[in-house]
């Protein structure tokens, strides 16, 4: 906290620690840095408003906080009646001592104070039973609460009266083959015209863009290498007249080949490229359509209706859905075909089951290629540096482990993939996706893994000698883990929210690469272009220090100060970056909160049936009165998903029929679907004939 204080101070660090307010058109600081005060980003995050969080970064970062504040109320409730009560009951029970431990050898005083150090029998588990019904009541009451709040944000955003060119389209996929004379534009627009005669707009066919977007990207990427070879010459000038204009090889990296001018050669380059995007827009245009497109209406009332009805009697054709935000659309996704999305997600899901029960395989897959042995016979010019014993030991001593830290790393990337590989239609969709596949690992490889792993591992010989022993050995083995994971979330919040806060390693990057690589002004703000909050990852390691703090909630009950430190100082720190750091990269609106809640009531249930088999295995005779709680789990979340969630899959009708404060652009919002490859080079407007139909209709403006 006193490194970031110090290094925000300084004015040449502001890109780093203040891009959304910069981008914004915000002055970094209000009343300049060296006059500010230390703690004053403390007070600006806890007074800024919920208002204020979704004018900066948007509906699903204020969802975002409404988890952190609920996870936090939960915790601080439950600690307010289990410490007090709990610690002096486990604390004062002298019938088992060294027996049942939390720390294994290590903090031997917190031993006194979890449920391990209570006898298997007695009164005073019956404190704990009911610290377990108090735990899963505070629970219902903020997931209630929060469920309702967030539909109330989710429709205060859809009914403003703001034009969003999102809520007047739709994405229709699967549209049947065209008939013989007819044009894929005219099957599109008589169908949608017949159906909603008064308010159907335009229409704009999909096309497979996949070249024309590679010889955009190769036409973008020689604009920025002209820019930069320009304003290096400009600066060579500056400095000595006589300058030469830069050069470069035309070879491989630039180093071998022909030396050429570099600005003349970028020139020309873009020059043919240009030429070739243009054509190969028009071919693409007109010969690769796809069988899916985006359909605008001129009412977003229409719109909405159109998203949630049935349009055809055979459900594999003609099947549609909202459209997401132009920059979310994953294109080469749309033209996927019913039956082919269902057999990708059911495949997604095979994959997925293995790398979560059995991703040691990938990793020995990993280490096995990465031994020396296959090295040398992959690379054989590594052959006369492994010989040196030196860097042949070090290789073999860290290879493994590299492969492992390397899968680790890539693993979220690998589960958004795969998201993005079921068709999925947009990046929010595919990040929720990949949001729950990565909850799931992690829950089950690092709690449940941890836990297991470690009880049943250090108490083998016991089970191997007496294998009905097994359920004996897991109820004295159980709290055994605890002080694991309290410092396990001690080290997740003191470290972790501090570089998170300090921004270090962004900085060092930053200044870098200003220094020694960045020559235009569009590569500096390259350079420190802000990330979003990074949901695919963030939301299943928040629910993964709240898995573990609410099953050893009533175990060891001092690990719930520990969580509460861990999302309090979460909601602080992460409310500093959500108003001045991070940009989001989509608005879903609050649709990824249907997702985190189903997470929470996993959660929830894992925790309840954990205490319930941990009563039991102790042979506490009441046992059975915990057996309710994970049927009232399931029936409270059956009925908040009843109550609420339709609205989280389509938009009400009533919250979009508010007024727009104007009447809407419909060729800007029409326009604002098409791709940048599409686009780039003001083709003119007969190119779109065959892919991009309009229809003028009362109302709405012709084109």
């Amino acid at each position: 906290m006193f490194l970031f204080t110090w290094l925000s101070r300084k004015s040449g660090n502001a890109e780093v620690y203040y891009p959304n307010r910069i981008l914004k058109g915000m002055n970094p600081v209000e009343g300049g840095y060296m006059t500010r005060n230390p703690f004053a980003w403390m007070r600006e995050a806890i007074s800024s408003s919920e208002t204020d969080i979704i004018n900066m970064s948007g509906v699903d970062t204020a969802v975002y906080f409404v988890f952190l504040a609920t996870a936090l109320g939960i915790f601080v409730f439950s600690g307010i009646v289990l410490l007090p009560v709990l610690l002096p009951v486990a604390a004062t029970d002298h019938t088992i001592r060294a027996v049942n431990t939390t720390s294994k050898g290590t903090f031997n005083e917190l031993d006194k104070l979890s449920m391990g150090q209570v006898g298997n029998s007695g009164a005073r588990l019956w404190a704990f039973i009911v610290a377990t019904y108090w735990v899963s009541i505070v629970s219902y009451f903020f997931l209630w609460r929060a469920y309702k709040h967030v539909a109330e944000l989710r429709a205060k955003a859809l009914m403003s009266p703001e034009v969003r060119a999102d809520q007047f389209a739709i994405l229709v996929r699967d549209i049947p083959s065209v008939s013989e004379g007819q044009s894929k534009k005219e099957q599109i627009d008589s169908y949608f015209c017949a159906i909603y005669p008064e308010t159907f707009y335009r229409s704009m066919v999909v096309t497979d863009n996949k070249k024309v977007n590679k010889i955009y990207e190769e036409l973008e990427g020689y604009k920025k290498k002209l820019e930069r070879a320009e304003a290096i010459y400009a600066e060579s000038k500056n400095t000595n007249p006589d300058a030469l204009k830069p050069s470069h090889k035309t070879g491989f990296l630039g180093i071998i080949g022909e030396k050429v001018d570099s600005i003349e050669f970028y020139n020309d380059k873009i020059k043919e490229l240009i030429e070739k995007l243009e054509a190969e827009q028009k071919l693409t245009l007109k010969e690769k359509q796809q069988s899916s497109a985006l359909v605008f209406f001129n009412s977003r009332v229409t719109a909405a209706s159109a998203s949630q009805n049935l349009h055809a009697p055979i459900v594999d054709t003609w099947t549609v859905m909202d459209a997401p935000e132009p920059r979310q659309l994953i294109w080469t996704n749309l033209s996927k075909k019913f039956y082919e999305r269902i057999i990708r997600q059911y495949v997604v899901y095979v994959v997925v089951f293995l790398t979560i029960f059995f991703y040691m395989i990938p990793i020995g897959f990993i280490s096995a290629l990465t031994t020396l042995d296959n090295l040398v016979k992959m690379l054989p010019f590594l052959k006369p540096v492994v010989k040196l014993q030196v860097i042949k030991t070090v290789l073999e001593a860290y290879l493994p482990q590299l492969a492992l830290i390397i899968f680790l790393a890539l693993l979220p990337k690998f589960l958004l993939f795969l998201s993005k590989a079921e068709g999925i239609p947009s990046e929010s969709h595919a990040t929720r996706a990949a949001s729950g596949k990565y909850f799931y690992f992690t829950v089950l490889n690092v709690f449940i893994g941890v836990t297991l792993g470690g009880t049943l591992f250090t108490s083998f010989k016991s089970i191997e000698h007496d294998p009905n022993s097994i359920f004996g050995v897991l109820a004295k083995s159980l709290p055994q883990n605890a002080t694991f994971f309290l410092t396990f979330v001690a080290l997740k919040f003191f470290v972790g929210y501090g570089l998170e806060l300090s921004r270090i390693v962004p900085l060092i990057i930053f200044h870098l690469k200003k220094k020694y690589l960045c020559k235009t002004e569009a590569e500096i703000k390259e350079a420190w272009a802000p990330d979003d909050l990074g949901y695919a990852t963030r939301f299943p390691n928040d629910m993964l220090i709240m898995t573990i703090v609410l099953c050893y909630s009533v175990i060891a009950p001092i690990i719930i100060p520990f969580g509460v430190a861990y999302f309090g100082l979460g909601w602080l720190l992460l409310r500093n970056q959500a108003l001045k750091v991070y940009v989001p990269s989509f608005e879903s609106y609050g649709r990824m909160w249907p997702h985190i809640y189903t997470h929470m009531i996993a959660t929830l249930i894992l925790y309840q049936v954990t205490m319930l088999g941990y009563f039991g295995v102790k042979k506490f005779k009441p046992t059975p009165v915990l057996f309710p709680l994970p049927i009232i789990s399931l029936i409270f979340a059956f009925i908040c998903q009843k109550k609420f969630r339709q609205f989280f899959i389509s938009p009400a009708l009533e919250v979009v029929s508010h007024e727009l404060k104007e009447v809407p652009n419909m060729e800007i919002v029409y326009r604002s679907f098409i791709p940048p490859c599409l686009s780039a080079g003001k083709p003119d407007e007969d190119q779109f004939e065959d892919a991009l139909s309009h229809v003028s209709k009362p109302g709405s403006s012709s084109v």
